[in-house]
């Protein structure tokens, strides 16, 4: 499998950086750092995955790319 693709921006209203993950709904996270985003989301993909698997729920395939992928 595919790992996830990783949005990662900076938030003016939030005074820092957001991770998400489009592919896991509501899986996303906060850091000062775009370093530390990027670590609280990759728990927080952890956390999302154990909870789907032991909720019996489908674990999404990797589907999401940015335009600019398509456009390369």
């Amino acid at each position: 499998m595919k790992d996830y693709h990783i949005n990662l921006f900076y938030s003016d209203e939030d005074d820092g950086y957001i991770a998400d993950i489009p592919d896991l709904k509501s899986c996303s996270a906060f850091g000062k750092t775009p370093e530390k985003a990027l670590k609280e989301v990759l728990k927080a993909k952890e956390a999302w995955l154990a909870v789907a698997q032991a909720e019996g729920r489908p674990i999404p395939r990797a589907l999401y790319k940015p335009v600019i992928y398509k456009v390369a």
